[in-house]
């Protein structure tokens, strides 16, 4: 589910049938006036709910100025010329690959034959970004052969020799050559090169731009800039695979590590009865709120400065305008309500609600 004013899947007005951007055209003042001079009369994020159970593309999303270019090079392909950082908040158990691993697990790991080979000759001054950047570029170019072939050798490795941290890479190897062919060079990059993680409902990770990531398995709230560019190299057809030398060359490295990856949360004093917490990723587009209320709990929302949406992703419940004539909403598993600037809430539940509310200001 995609929601906002982005125009790939742009969200409706349900009493009218009327596009959200165009409501906001004709009424920008409900923006507010910090939003509408920054960003104009839209929603200036995307937030979406994904479900899934086998793994996504490996994938990064182009910084700004990387967005531009291809933008301008190909804007059927690169729809927007707007970089795409994200978060993502698990509202399941929620398995995913996200930036690099530490270099010193990586460089233990590729002493181990047969990835002993794919190190480049005459390194003797040991791992660090960019050699890692050419490990990355080999493992993607690998013949399918080879692929194919190192995985089968991986998998008759007794699972100690790969030491106390990452004994699990013959089983999500094995686990990926299930759900992709055995020849995809994304299985190496991903379980070798990457932090493999699992995280709990509630938790939440965060993805620079040019930062790689693959999400595995589970049922998640993303929240991003409002951008669809994205450069994907396994886990995919071959005909929708990109270009390695432009991922490659866009790489970051950070996060660096597992612990680099998490975004930590908050109480925020948006929420009067403290059940909100909030996301604050390191970039300007938006925070998302996330409010949990057990069995006749209340939380009043302050008034926010700018355009939120609020998804109910479970129980139900109620939203009351607080301070103006009383009018009540229906709060139901997936219902997404456009909330204008200034405007503060009452919720309310008689056996429990969670949503999460984006917003920018």
């Amino acid at each position: 589910m995609w929601m906002g004013t982005y125009p790939t899947v742009p969200s409706k007005i349900l009493s009218t049938g009327q596009l959200l951007s165009d409501y906001l055209k004709e009424n920008p003042e409900v923006v507010g006036k910090s939003a509408l001079d920054k960003w104009g009369p839209e929603v200036p994020y995307l937030p979406k709910i994904l479900s899934f159970s086998k793994a996504l593309p490996l994938q990064l999303h182009p910084d700004k100025a990387l967005s531009e270019k291809l933008h301008q090079e190909d804007p059927s392909k690169f729809g927007d010329p707007n970089h795409k950082p994200e978060i993502a908040i698990a509202l399941s158990k929620f398995e995913l690959f996200a930036g690099f691993k530490p270099l010193a697990e990586i460089e233990q790991l590729l002493k181990v034959k047969p990835l002993d080979q794919f190190v480049p000759p005459g390194q003797t001054s040991g791992l660090d970004d960019e050699l890692l950047r050419e490990i990355c570029r080999i493992l993607l170019t690998l013949p399918p052969s080879i692929v194919a072939e190192t995985i089968k050798e991986l998998l008759e490795i007794p699972e100690s020799r790969f030491g106390p941290n990452q004994r699990y890479i013959p089983g999500l190897l094995d686990r990926l050559r299930k759900q992709y062919p055995e020849t995809d060079n994304g299985s190496l990059v991903a379980v070798l090169l990457m932090n493999y993680m699992t995280l709990g409902p509630g938790e939440a990770v965060c993805v620079p731009a040019d930062s790689i990531h693959a999400y595995l398995h589970g049922d998640i709230m993303e929240c991003m800039a409002r951008s669809d560019n994205v450069l994907s190299t396994g886990f995919c057809p071959k005909a929708e695979k990109d270009s390695v030398d432009l991922f490659t060359r866009a790489l970051s490295f950070k996060p660096h590590g597992p612990d680099e990856a998490i975004l930590p949360r908050r109480k925020s004093d948006k929420g009067e009865h403290f059940k909100t917490e909030v996301y604050a990723p390191p970039f300007s587009e938006f925070n998302v709120l996330g409010t949990s209320l057990g069995a006749g709990e209340k939380e009043t929302y302050k008034p926010v400065g700018g355009p939120s949406l609020l998804i109910v992703t479970k129980g139900n419940g109620t939203m009351t305008v607080a301070g103006g004539d009383g009018t009540t909403f229906d709060l139901r598993e997936g219902y997404t309500y456009f909330i204008g600037a200034g405007v503060a809430l009452d919720l309310s539940t008689e056996k429990g609600i969670a949503v999460y509310r984006p917003y920018a200001e």
